[in-house]
């Protein structure tokens, strides 16, 4: 995701159907403003537009918004008395990644079940370990560096 001054979320992707928490340090923080706004919808025609109020901390006014699944999030700032903050017309726009449900098996007979990752995701990962302590291990054992902990026995 391209880095944008002044706006940060509390994740480095921003994912469909997550909620996420954006923290904003723009020119209404800068102009000690005391309530600014996020007004913000979803791709190019805005879809689902809301705004809520942020809270005001020391290190900048702070919301929680939900992605909804879309394109982009389009998001832009406002002061109780009306000012905006929208990137000089351009607007803040940010790519919205869809979740990746490939890992994810869905329980259609019991739905209030924990979701459970697939079987072949465990054994690749199984896999991965043992190969690792293959190659970590293995030229220890030849080589006679390997010792293992023996107790004295008194």
């Amino acid at each position: 995701m391209e880095l944008v001054k002044n706006i940060f979320f509390n994740t480095d992707k921003l994912i469909e159907n997550s909620i996420v928490k954006i923290s904003y340090t723009g020119k209404l923080f800068q102009d000690e403003s005391e309530e600014v706004f996020v007004h913000y919808g979803f791709g190019n025609s805005w879809n689902n537009l809301n705004e809520i109020k942020m809270e005001k901390t020391e290190l900048g006014f702070q919301a929680e918004i939900e992605l909804i699944s879309d394109e982009t999030l389009n998001l832009c700032f406002r002061n109780a008395n009306n000012e905006w903050d929208n990137n000089e017309g351009q607007n803040y726009i940010f790519p919205i990644e869809k979740s990746e449900l490939a890992l994810v098996v869905k329980d259609e007979a019991n739905i209030s079940s924990p979701r459970k990752l697939r079987k072949t995701y465990l054994w690749s990962k199984k896999l991965r370990i043992a190969v690792y302590k293959i190659i970590t291990y293995l030229p220890k054992i030849i080589s006679g560096n390997y010792k293992r902990k023996v107790k004295n026995e008194e």
